[in-house]
């Protein structure tokens, strides 16, 4: 897998069934919300249709520089408030949650900044597992 040499946060497309879906979806995750916008790179290699969380943890580079990052999977294509399935790579390495897309810049830019911790955000989401904001 080759990652883009970017500070951005990044996100992985792990389901490629459906292009414009993904491109709505990306779309929905760069979108600004109250003049907040997360800072993201996509990633879209064909390579990694079907992989699971597991099996990307083990295709990382060594020393990957991102405390977290975003996968979209089958789920976040197909279910209608596409929640987008965000995996710890620090605190508790494989650990996740889903958030909606126009949650992505606020877990985004907390997160990148280590202003929160990764706990915090999974901690906040709801009975499905999903983080909709903080109430």
């Amino acid at each position: 897998m080759r990652l883009p040499d970017t500070d951005d946060s990044l996100v992985i497309r792990t389901d490629f069934s459906d292009d414009a879906a993904w491109d709505a979806l990306c779309a929905e995750m760069r979108a600004p919300v109250d003049d907040f916008q997360a800072n993201l790179a996509f990633v879209s290699d064909p390579a990694l249709d079907g992989v699971r969380v597991v099996q990307l943890l083990g295709l990382l580079p060594k020393g990957l520089a991102k405390s977290f990052l975003f996968v979209v999977d089958s789920t976040a294509l197909h279910d209608p408030e596409h929640p987008v399935l965000v995996v710890d790579l620090f605190e508790e390495r494989g650990r996740t949650f889903r958030a909606i897309p126009s949650e992505s810049w606020s877990v985004e830019n907390n997160l990148a900044l280590a202003n929160m911790d990764f706990h915090e955000f999974a901690e906040s989401a709801d009975a499905n597992g999903v983080y909709r904001g903080f109430s």
